[in-house]
This record gives structure tokens, C-alpha cells and sequence, in this order.
């Protein structure tokens, strides 16, 4: 039994397929050559639209609550115990894992939104199992309660199954916050834990990137590559977060709390921090042509003119506003007009219209080609320099 619940092929075929349609829309893919790669990258899974997609998981979740409530009927006729507990819920995770890997067997869904529902219904099952273990030894305490600790590399083990197996976006997710969690958890058992803390979250998101990065050049790129960009733009967050003045002053506050936020240790550091890491954001999306780095950046560089702003009322907040519109709507435009041409490798033009995220040409001129047909005026050879995905030179 492989390790990946879901054909990985499917990710891989879905990717080269939306590439060549963008292929074609551009001009580059004359009909044959489209209709030969759909034909050697068969799509044989079902994957709804979004809207059919949040339809099916909403009703496949009232599906669950109603199998658990009629698996729960006999823990009601019969007195309260843990084992009962302890039971029911074994029974619920071990069904819905059944069910879910029955259905990826005869249906073949893809993230259809129904076979996330039953997925979550798993792994909450296993993670009560994690809670009523927990209550019985006291519960988890506080974030600096050494008894937290057990709970959350349960808690990480359980969802980093979910997320190789299934490669689940959430679960992912849910894997860093609880990593991140322990990280904090640790780091707070110690006496200069709270003054610390700043720096472990930003370690641990600097390790959490580099892990990113080095396993987009795995074997299964397309498998993960939602899992990856999460965590990923989690890791990029996070980093931000524990160095930002505003989050690290009002955070030693709320740990020690206190009713107000007093200066910090080592302030200038982390004024440096927040202005410095939106500039490097910025600077390492354009250099890299890396669109998540550079989102957060600019988002970085907002929530820190904010961060000035919360301690330092230079103007009326209507004036701040309207200067800061009229500064963003030149800049913008200045950009999309500077852009309109591409420039260092950068161009103003809309996702559809720019060159995909891999490139085809190996594929469609070396194994794909149709005799007899050559590519549309403007077909030029070159694109990915870097590894995995092989992404393009322009952004």
C-alpha cells in the first residue's frame, strides 16, 4: 500500500492539463497539441467546483454528527463511563477512516469537499480521544503548563498522518500551529522563557521554511504543493509576527498580566525587526519572482505602518487615510503603467495571461507534437531555474 491515499498522479495530470489550457489560451498550443497532452494526462478522478464542493462537505458533515449521535445512542441507555467514551470514540475514528478509504477506492474524489468532511471527522474523533486522556491526568493547563506538552505531539502525530496521507491543506496547517504551540510550550518552562519566546517563534519559522523548501524537490511536488505553499505563507507570517514590535510588546503583556504593555527589553531590536522584514519580504519576492513572499510582504508592510501608528499618532486618522490612499492608488499606478511591458522579468499582466507555474515545452515539442503543426507565432523556449515546480522567469 503506497503511502499517498489519493493517486498521485492525479495532481501532477491536473497540473499539466491547467498548464496547457493556458498554453492554448496564449497561443502557443495549437488544438492538436492541446488534445494530445489531455490524452496522455488523463484526469480519471472526480473534483467538483468550489461551490458543489462546499455543498458536499456541509451536507456530508450533517452526515457524520448523525452517524456519531446514532453510534453515541447506546453510551445514553446505559450509565456514563470513560471506557464507553473511550470506545464510541475509537469506533467513530476507525468507521470514518474505513468509509473515507472505501470511497477514494470506488469513487475516486480528489478533495471533492465530502471526503475532506469525513477526513475531519477522523482525525476529531482521534483528537477527543487526545482530550479525554488529557482530563483524566488534569488537563492541559496553561501554554506555560508543563501537561500541555503531551497533548500537542499527540496532536502532531495524528494530524501529520492526516496531512502525509491525505495531503490536507488544514491539517497542515493545524501540524504547524501545533509545533509552533509545543515550541512556545518548551520555551516557557524556562525563567527567561517569556523574554525568549520572540526568537523561538522566529526560529522555528525560519526551520519550517527551510523544511518547505528543501521537500519541494521531493518526488511528490504536485501532491503537496498546497500543503507546502501553507505552510509556507504560515512560516513567512510567523516570522514577521515574533519580531514585530506591536504583537512582542502587547504579547509579554497579556503572558504576564499585566493591565497595560510597558516598554520591552531590547525595543530598538525589534523596531529594527519590523521595519526590516517587510523590506525583505519585498525585496526577495521580485528577486526570487516568488508572489507568496511578496503578498506577505505587502501585507507585512501594512500591519507595520500600523504598528507606528498604534504608538505614534503623527496625523488625524481621516488624514492618514486619505494620504495613505492617494500614496497606494500613484504607486499602483505607476507600477501597472511601468509594467505594462515586462521588465526584469516582471509584468503587469494578469495571472491567465502569464507563463504558468512549470514548463511544457520538452513535453510538447519532444513527446507531444503533432506532425505537420508548429507552434503559434511568439512560442519561445526557456522558462523554469529553479527546482520542483520549475518556476518561470517572468512573474
Amino acid at each position: 500500500m503506497r503511502l499517498q491515499a489519493y493517486n498521485p498522479a492525479w495532481a501532477l495530470h491536473a497540473a499539466v492539463r491547467a498548464a496547457a489550457t493556458r498554453w492554448q489560451r496564449q497561443g502557443l498550443l495549437v488544438d492538436g497539441q492541446h488534445a494530445a497532452i489531455d490524452a496522455a494526462y488523463p484526469l480519471d478522478c472526480y473534483q467538483p467546483a468550489w461551490l458543489l464542493r462546499a455543498v458536499l462537505f456541509f451536507f456530508t458533515v450533517l452526515g457524520c454528527a448523525a452517524a456519531a449521535a446514532f453510534c453515541a445512542l447506546p453510551l445514553l441507555n446505559s450509565s456514563y463511563s470513560d471506557a464507553g467514551l473511550t470506545a464510541w470514540l475509537l469506533l467513530l475514528a476507525a468507521g470514518f477512516l474505513l468509509v473515507l478509504e472505501l470511497i477514494i477506492t470506488s469513487s475516486r474524489p480528489y478533495h471533492a469537499g465530502y471526503d475532506n468532511a469525513i477526513l475531519y471527522a477522523a482525525v476529531l474523533a482521534l483528537l477527543g480521544l487526545g482530550v479525554q486522556a488529557q482530563l483524566a491526568v488534569g488537563g492541559a493547563g496553561t501554554l506555560a503548563g508543563p501537561r500541555l506538552a503531551p497533548f500537542l505531539l499527540y496532536g502532531i502525530a495524528v494530524l501529520g498522518a492526516a496531512t502525509v496521507r491525505y495531503a490536507d491543506l488544514l491539517a497542515a496547517a493545524l501540524v504547524f500551529a501545533a509545533a509552533l504551540a509545543l515550541a512556545a510550550n518548551l520555551a516557557l518552562q524556562t525563567a527567561a522563557g517569556p523574554a525568549l519566546l520572540p526568537f523561538v517563534a522566529m526560529l522555528f519559522a525560519a526551520g519550517a521554511a527551510a523544511v518547505v523548501h528543501r521537500l519541494a524537490r521531493g518526488p511528490h511536488y504536485f501532491y503537496y504543493r498546497t500543503c507546502r505553499q501553507t505552510v509556507k505563507a504560515l512560516a513567512l507570517a510567523t516570522f514577521y509576527l515574533g519580531g514585530n514590535y506591536l504583537v512582542v510588546r502587547e504579547g509579554n503583556a497579556a503572558l504576564s498580566h499585566l493591565p497595560f504593555a510597558p516598554q520591552i527589553p531590547f525595543a530598538p531590536l525589534f523596531y529594527a525587526l519590523t521595519a526590516l522584514i517587510p523590506l525583505a519580504y519585498l525585496y526577495y519576492g521580485l528577486r526570487r519572482h516568488d508572489r507568496l513572499v511578496l503578498i506577505m510582504g505587502l501585507l507585512a508592510v501594512a500591519f507595520s505602518v500600523f504598528t507606528l501608528r498604534y504608538y505614534r499618532a503623527l496625523l488625524p486618522p481621516a488624514v492618514a487615510a486619505a494620504l495613505a490612499g492617494a500614496l497606494l492608488l500613484a504607486v499602483a499606478a505607476a507600477a501597472l503603467r511601468y509594467l505594462g511591458t515586462p521588465r526584469h522579468g516582471l509584468t503587469a499582466a494578469a495571472d491567465d495571461e502569464a507563463v504558468p507555474l512549470f514548463n511544457l515545452e520538452s513535453l510538447v515539442v519532444a513527446q507531444y507534437n503533432v506532425p505537420g503543426q508548429v507552434p503559434a507565432a511568439g512560442f519561445q523556449f526557456g522558462g523554469g531555474d529553479s527546482g520542483g515546480g520549475g518556476a518561470t522567469g517572468q512573474f
